[in-house]
């Protein structure tokens, strides 16, 4: 716990009184002459620290060293005082307030020196710090310490702890400053990605309208295959506008979950159901397993089924025809969380961009960019919407493809009722 300012000076007042009177006392020091003694002394300091304040309201902008000798001479002037007041009041002989004045003197005079020395140190340290700073300033975040300022003299405590919040602060605004670069690069290849999304169907669908407004195109077969082609194309681009809001609401926190208890069954049977057509339109084998029992976790139906659609997606879109595509759901090997894996036959992803998958508008290198590749954002939504769910998403490579992970917590059991 942390004590008040006046704590500490009047601790030792009450110590410094206490410690005269029992001086006094075993001393054998009449008590009137006593009580005179300790009045003259504690008025001479006060007066002395009174004079020392004053002077340094005075010198305020002056040096550490200059302000740290006004400071030592203070209570060589208390004892000045105080020893004049007692040889006024005959407690003290002539000859002894002699030699008590140059003893005086030759003390002041090495406490004004160490005075000054020890101002010189904490006035290195002070401008080291004020260096620190400037850096900081011109520099900008993380500029680093030089070697010639770290051999200086150790610093105070407080001058010490300054310094360490300095080089803190520094770190954290060049993490932050990184983050900011890396998020407005995302943002600046988001939206170059996007527009290129948007303009390729929109200018599709304006071409295949325009033929069909001139009556280029008359045949049944053909003005079909034109509605089909601008209906697939309109489902793209709805599906790119319901990304970005998604992406909006997960980067405002503005997602409102609406939790219930689900078993992992019916999610995975329902994403199957969902995705099946795709996958045999291409040609692919898409198959599902759950563990028994099956997990039961609090989630909201609707987001959650947009994670593993995504996921599925995805799978889809990188398998080339012929492969296989599982998803599984069941128990963790901890038996605290519930997962729910995705495993395709993508041909896998390159080391170094499994940790790049699940940030905006990620599409790999060109093998794994097909001409519906999307524009990135449905990995980035999936792990948007699980960590609202306060689970976790991950990627590996395994087999002939690559395998998603998502782990939510497992629901607690409902309470049994008594019979």
């Amino acid at each position: 716990m942390k004590l008040p300012g006046w704590a500490a000076p009047v601790a030792i007042g009450v110590a410094g009184l206490a410690t005269a009177i029992a001086v006094a006392t075993l001393s054998g020091i009449p008590s009137s002459h006593a009580v005179q003694l300790i009045f003259d002394a504690s008025v001479g300091a006060a007066l002395a620290g009174l004079v020392a304040w004053l002077v340094l309201i005075v010198l305020g902008r002056a040096s550490i060293g200059a302000q740290t000798a006004i400071a030592a001479l203070a209570p060589i002037l208390a004892v000045g005082i105080g020893v004049a007041w007692a040889s006024s009041a005959m407690f003290i002989m002539s000859d002894d307030l002699r030699v008590l004045f140059v003893v005086l003197a030759g003390a002041g005079t090495v406490g004004l020196i160490t005075a000054l020395l020890l101002g010189r140190r904490v006035a290195a340290a002070s401008r080291s710090v004020g260096e620190m700073a400037r850096r900081l300033g011109q520099q900008g975040p993380g500029a680093v310490e030089p070697k010639a300022t770290r051999l200086r003299p150790r610093r105070p405590q407080e001058l010490a702890a300054l310094a360490a919040a300095l080089d803190e602060t520094s770190a954290r605004l060049a993490e932050a400053q990184a983050q900011s670069a890396a998020l407005e690069h995302s943002r600046r290849e988001l939206v170059a990605w996007v527009s290129h999304d948007l303009r390729t169907p929109l200018a599709g669908i304006r071409a295949m309208v325009e033929a069909l407004e001139d009556g280029v195109v008359a045949d049944a077969e053909t003005v079909a295959r034109y509605h089909s082609t601008m209906r697939r194309e309109a489902d793209r681009l709805a599906g790119l506008v319901d990304d970005l809001f998604e992406l909006s609401r997960i980067h405002a926190g503005a997602i409102s979950l609406d939790l219930e208890r689900v078993a992992l069954d019916e999610l995975v049977s329902d994403a199957i159901a969902g995705a099946s057509f795709a996958a045999a339109a291409k040609g692919i084998d898409l198959r599902g397993a759950v563990g028994e029992p099956s997990p039961v976790v609090e989630l909201s139906t609707p987001e959650m089924a947009r994670v593993v659609r995504n996921l599925l997606d995805n799978a889809i879109r990188h398998t080339p025809p012929g492969g296989t595509i599982w998803i599984n759901a069941g128990i963790d090997e901890s038996g605290t969380a519930a997962e729910v894996s995705v495993q395709d036959a993508c041909g896998g992803i390159p080391e170094d961009d499994l940790d790049q998958v699940f940030e905006m508008a990620y599409r790999g290198d060109a093998a794994r960019t097909p001409g519906d590749g999307g524009a990135g954002l449905g990995l980035a939504v999936a792990r948007g919407l699980v960590e609202a769910h306060h689970g976790q998403i991950s990627v590996r490579n395994q087999g002939a493809g690559c395998r998603f992970v998502v782990r939510l917590p497992l629901s607690a059991p409902p309470p049994q009722r008594r019979a």
